[in-house]
């Protein structure tokens, strides 16, 4: 992969290995966590890529991702010590959203997707800007005889969601009829592949993890027969869209060190009854207190639009701020996931302002999803 450099060596990003067929496909770029990747294309743009998921379907390159692979004897069971859900619940072949979060705090140094091969083997997914970091600390904490391989570069992945993304890779023959949150290997083309049933769009979806050599021919592969599933190209602006409507957190903005799963009404992915994880201690004794600030949905009443940053107030009082904030291509009107306090007593259906360029505007208080899920 070629870097891209500028007059600091500190901002150097890594390209995906799909970056020219991106230049290609007339992709905007932008840098994110470390990576130069598309953010949207010429000839659609946010709007029509959204669509494209919300009624048909479209790709994303999602390469930027991390991975990680646990491999030795006791692998999974070192993997559930550490991280916040409980792999106990789930069998080979499936996989688990779930949280590394600090041991003394409790707050979220990154979602992750764990998938599950065996006891001795566990593949991870983790955010791009910080997959190192949780490398770092599962090899601090990894019992002798257990391996965490930093695989960050050695693979792309796809996502591929929409409606019409499970006819399209049975149409180049993938496996598509496992469950949700389960995955199997296969090939394309030569390629050997993994097929995973998850993604982050609230849509039918799947995503493929693929050796990085390999990217290209995949990439070809799906777009040589999408042409009859109307695909589209799909840009991290509209990856953003559409997990804004499904209310999913997005880290760094919504989970972080400051903010912990239970502030974000993360709590179903922490197994609360497992005797270890890292910030146990600390995120049962919040629990049992109630947090003092949690994750809320927000759709504007008139025009206004949102913005990660922005101020909450009820009359004179400041109650919480914007996390994440967007337009809603599908409601056609402004959302966004906010951190409340709670004593506040805010309950769905209240009104109350944002401030947007020191003009008051008003947003009611809502549970998300903003949109139906289709992702099962």
């Amino acid at each position: 992969m070629t870097d891209v450099t500028s007059d600091a060596a500190a901002t150097r990003l890594r390209r995906s290995p799909l970056h020219e067929r991106h230049t290609a496909a007339g992709a905007k770029f932008a840098p994110f966590g470390g990576w130069e990747m598309p953010l949207e294309y010429a000839g659609g743009g946010v709007l029509k890529e959204h669509t494209a998921v919300r009624t048909a379907v479209g790709v994303f390159d999602v390469s930027h991702l991390g991975k990680a692979r646990v491999t030795g004897p006791g692998a999974a069971e070192f993997v559930n010590a550490c991280l916040s859900n409980d792999l106990g619940r789930i069998g080979p072949g499936r996989a688990q959203y779930t949280l590394c979060c600090d041991d003394a705090t409790g707050g979220v140094v990154d979602d992750i997707i764990a998938y599950l091969y065996a006891d001795d083997h566990v593949f991870l997914i983790p955010n791009a800007a910080n997959t190192a970091e949780v490398v770092r600390r599962l090899r601090a904490a990894a019992p002798q005889g257990v391996t965490v391989a930093d695989e960050h570069e050695a693979y792309a992945v796809l996502a591929v969601q929409g409606p019409r993304s499970g006819e399209l890779l049975a149409a180049l023959g993938l496996p598509t009829e496992h469950d949700y949150m389960s995955f199997s290997a296969a090939t394309l083309a030569d390629v050997e592949l993994t097929v995973c049933r998850t993604g982050y769009t609230g849509e039918l979806g799947y995503e493929l993890v693929v050796p990085a050599d390999d990217a290209v021919t995949v990439w070809d592969a799906l777009f040589a027969a999408g042409t009859a599933f109307d695909l589209r190209a799909c840009g991290l602006a509209a990856r953003d869209t559409l997990r804004t409507e499904m209310g999913y957190p997005l880290h760094g903005q919504d989970l972080s060190l400051d903010i912990t799963p239970v502030q974000a009404r993360s709590g179903w992915a922490v197994g609360w009854d497992k005797p270890a994880f890292w910030g146990r201690d600390a995120l049962l004794a919040e629990k049992a207190a109630g947090p003092r600030r949690a994750l809320r949905g927000l759709v504007a009443v008139d025009r206004a639009i949102p913005r990660p940053g922005m101020t909450l107030h009820v009359g004179d009082t400041q109650v919480g701020e914007v996390t994440s904030g967007t337009f809603s291509p599908t409601r056609k009107q402004g959302i966004a996931l906010a951190l409340l306090d709670t004593d506040a007593n805010l309950a769905e259906g209240d009104v109350i302002e944002i401030n947007i360029r020191n003009r008051r505007a008003p947003l009611t208080v809502t549970k998300p999803p903003f949109v139906n899920p289709s992702v099962k």
